[in-house]
């Protein structure tokens, strides 16, 4: 059985960290599965590819902070850049022959690239089974229902796709509702769950031992996600350290992001060089160990990272991003109401609010019994999904969760 996974990331390493992530837990759940991935993330090779899976690295795009659209490397112009992108997608479709194609976030593709290739399948594959997976929250409601009536993504789901996949719950965000599902693609969509990474994590004891922290200090860890708008929240935290230092004995380790610019991370640098308690990564692939041995935690809101946390058991500080989007606003806003993370607006930031934030967190961070836990069935959810889909023989029995 073959699957194709499209995934465009134009902005940041959220949408291909998840999409490798669910890829990894189908392989593991179907033996006889062979994935390729169609991705234009410039940072897919720094992860870990298992076996029977590989990739085509389509050219990148990189999107500003006002969403405005570049080739992110190659000279040629958005249009150039979107046409090579369809026809590498089309063309590998039409010689892999996957019995499921799995969508990320934009039915007809980033800028309609997809459009060849799904009219190609509904022509000469029909069997092929199409997938749309989307994560909880995309945007303001408005907004998104404006913007998908534009683009005709109701009718896309409609005629195209099989099944709608929301990582998520209705309890937090009711995606269908929100953004005005009609009811034969509410009919096709099934809320998942949130998705708990499969991961080996490195004792805390361990972890601090290996970034010389003692016993009597607090460990404090700074991830502004792929890190190419980081530099508001890494500045923020910078400014309330000084008196952080006055008042605790403390390590932080900051992790500015595979995605930051060499130029904003040389003037980060020059502000940490003269603290030798400020510890620096550009990437790892391990956050989440550090995630789970520090006493606090300072974030963004995308989703990967929010969720990463809260599967640690973890709260975390979040300053979210409100530029292109709003959806980390959003979610912000429905976690805090769950008592699940401490929120500040970006526009908010003062050093005496998030002093008295990380003062709080410092004191514990683990979320309690008697709070709300998240549904982190998302992978079973999905796996499950899929191989309904999948012509697997009856005589198989994979290990899909009921």
């Amino acid at each position: 059985m073959r699957l194709i996974v499209y995934s465009h990331d134009a902005f940041g390493l959220g949408n291909i960290r998840r999409m490798l992530a669910i890829c990894q837990h189908l392989l593991t759940t179907i033996p006889e599965l062979s994935i390729l991935v169609l991705s234009g993330s410039p940072a897919i090779q720094k992860f870990s590819i298992p076996e029977r899976l590989d990739y085509i690295k389509l050219p990148c795009l990189s999107r500003d902070r006002n969403g405005k659209l570049a080739a992110k490397y190659l000279t040629s112009d958005v249009d150039e850049t979107i046409r090579l992108r369809s026809n590498l997608i089309e063309t590998a479709i039409v010689d892999f022959k996957p019995d499921l194609l799995l969508i990320d976030k934009k039915p007809y593709g980033l800028l309609g690239e997809l459009k060849p290739a799904l009219n190609y399948l509904k022509v000469y594959s029909p069997q092929t089974k199409i997938v749309l997976l989307l994560r909880d929250i995309l945007d303001k409601p408005k907004k998104t229902v404006k913007e998908w009536q534009y683009h005709g993504y109701y009718q896309a789901i409609q005629h195209y796709y099989d099944r709608v996949l929301i990582v998520g719950t209705e309890d937090i965000f009711d995606t269908a509702k929100e953004y005005q599902f009609p009811p034969i693609v509410s009919e096709k969509t099934r809320y998942c769950g949130y998705i708990r990474k499969d991961f080996s994590l490195i004792a805390p004891q361990l972890i601090k031992q290996q970034l010389g922290i003692n016993k009597n200090e607090k460990f404090i860890v700074v991830t502004p996600g792929g890190g190419e708008d980081g530099e508001h929240l890494i500045n923020s935290y910078l400014s309330c350290l000084e008196r952080l230092d006055k008042s605790q004995k403390l390590k932080s380790l900051i992790v500015f992001g595979s995605e930051m610019s060499q130029e904003l991370r040389d003037a980060l640098m020059a502000k940490i060089a003269k603290n030798p308690n400020i510890l620096t990564l550009n990437f790892t692939d391990n956050l989440m160990s550090y995630m789970n041995a520090a006493d606090a935690i300072i974030s963004m809101a995308g989703y990967n990272t929010i969720t990463e946390i809260l599967s640690l058991n973890r709260k975390a500080i979040a300053i979210p991003r409100y530029q292109p989007s709003q959806e980390q606003l959003i979610r912000v806003a429905r976690l805090s109401k769950f008592n699940l993370l401490t929120g500040i607006h970006p526009e908010a930031v003062t050093t005496d609010k998030l002093y008295e934030s990380i003062i709080e967190q410092l004191k514990g961070n683990k979320i309690s019994e008697n709070e709300y836990h998240l549904d982190f069935n998302g992978l079973d959810n999905i796996s499950q999904e899929i191989c309904s889909l999948l012509p697997i023989p009856d005589f198989l029995n994979y290990p899909v969760a009921i």
